[in-house]
């Protein structure tokens, strides 16, 4: 359990675009309280490779299954 002297840092993820100046644009309005540090992760889709993308679909139907989401159920998080 942890004691009233620690704070937990809440994560916030939010889709942008970088465009090839490095300027970062947020797909959606983004309000803060305060000002906050934030980790910029590039995904270069142009490198993603195709069989992944054909795989997607057929994998969507093994994996959107009540049964898969009965077995990883611990994993979630309580509301």
């Amino acid at each position: 359990m942890l004691g009233p002297e620690i704070e937990v840092a809440m994560l916030t993820t939010v889709e942008a675009v970088i465009g090839k100046d490095g300027a970062v644009r947020l797909k959606e309005p983004l309000q803060l309280d305060h000002p906050c540090r934030a980790f910029v992760t590039i995904l270069d889709e142009a490198e993603q490779p195709e069989t992944a993308l054909l795989s997607e679909a057929a994998l969507a139907q093994d994996w959107n299954r009540a049964e898969e989401d009965a077995a990883w159920s611990h994993l979630q998080s309580a509301p």
